[in-house]
C-alpha cells in the first residue's frame, strides 16, 4: 500500500464533543438548543400575529424530520436558511427580510454563545501530525454552518493546522457521498490510497471514505458507534494513540 500523506477528520464526536455545550446552556439557566430554536421562531412570528406554540413545534418537528430524511437517503444537508423557509410556509407565516436574517443568524451561531468542547488529546494529535501530512476537515454542517464550525477552530488555536475545509453547506453534499471524499483526493493531488479518513460514524465516515479507496480509522474517543463490528483499518479512543496508528500503514 502507497504511504499516507494526507488525513482528513470528521468533526463532531470526532474533534468537537457533540451536545457538550448543553451542561453549559443548563447551568446558565438557558433551554436546550432544540427548545430555543422554536422558542426564537415563536418570537419573532409573535411580534406580528399570535400563533400557537404548540403549532410552531409541530411545524418544526416536522421540518427536522424531513431534513433527516433528506440527510440520511440522499446525503444532503439543508442550509438553515432552507429549514426556517419550511417552517415559516408549514406555519403559512413569513418574516420581513432583515428579521428573516437575524432568525438565521442566531440559529447559526447557537455554539458560538456556549461552546462545545475539543475533545480531550485532540490539539495535541494535531499538532504533532501537522506537518508530517496534509491536514483536512471533512464535516457535516446540521445547523452550525461552515463558517461558524471555523470560528470554533480558530477560537481553539485548531484552524491553521489544516489545508483543507469541506462542509457539507458549502459543498452541496454530505457524508458518505464520494464526492466529498474525492474533493478531498482531488484538492490534496493524492491518490485515493494516500488518504486516511477520522470519524465516528461506520455508515458516513468508514463505508464512505472506503468507496473511494481510502482508508480509514474508526474514533471512539467520545462515543462508541460499532467498534467491535467496523470494517475501519484501525480504532482509538484516545488521541493520543493515533500519531503511532497513522505511522504504522507506513511501515
Amino acid at each position: 500500500m502507497p504511504k499516507i500523506r494526507a488525513v482528513t477528520f470528521d468533526l463532531w464526536d470526532t474533534i468537537i464533543h457533540d451536545d457538550s455545550d448543553e451542561p453549559k446552556r443548563k447551568a446558565a439557566g438557558k433551554p436546550t438548543k432544540k427548545q430555543e430554536r422554536r422558542e426564537l421562531v415563536f418570537d419573532f412570528l409573535s411580534r406580528h400575529e399570535a400563533v400557537s406554540r404548540e403549532m410552531v413545534d409541530h411545524v418544526y418537528d416536522t421540518a427536522d424530520a424531513a431534513f433527516t430524511k433528506v440527510w440520511k437517503e440522499y446525503n444532503i444537508t439543508w442550509a438553515v436558511e432552507e429549514r426556517l423557509r419550511i417552517v415559516l410556509t408549514g406555519l403559512k407565516r413569513d418574516l420581513p427580510p432583515m428579521e428573516f436574517a437575524e432568525l438565521v443568524r442566531l440559529h447559526e451561531e447557537m455554539e458560538l454563545e456556549f461552546r462545545p468542547d475539543i475533545v480531550p488529546g485532540a490539539k495535541e494529535a494535531l499538532e504533532q501530525l501537522h506537518g508530517k501530512y496534509k491536514l483536512g476537515i471533512i464535516s457535516d454542517a446540521i445547523f452550525s454552518p461552515g463558517r461558524a464550525l471555523r470560528q470554533i477552530l480558530s477560537d481553539e488555536g485548531l484552524l491553521g493546522l489544516f489545508e483543507l475545509f469541506i462542509f457539507s453547506d458549502e459543498m452541496g453534499r454530505s457524508k458518505p457521498d464520494t464526492s466529498v471524499f474525492n474533493a478531498a483526493i482531488e484538492s490534496f493531488g493524492i491518490k485515493p490510497a494516500e488518504l486516511v479518513h477520522i470519524g465516528d460514524r461506520e455508515h458516513n465516515d468508514i463505508e464512505g471514505s472506503h468507496q473511494t479507496g481510502a482508508r480509514a480509522i474508526l474514533c471512539t474517543a467520545v462515543i462508541d458507534r460499532g467498534g467491535g463490528t467496523t470494517k475501519a483499518e484501525a480504532q482509538f479512543n484516545d488521541f493520543r494513540a493515533l500519531p503511532g496508528i497513522i505511522a504504522k500503514f507506513d511501515r
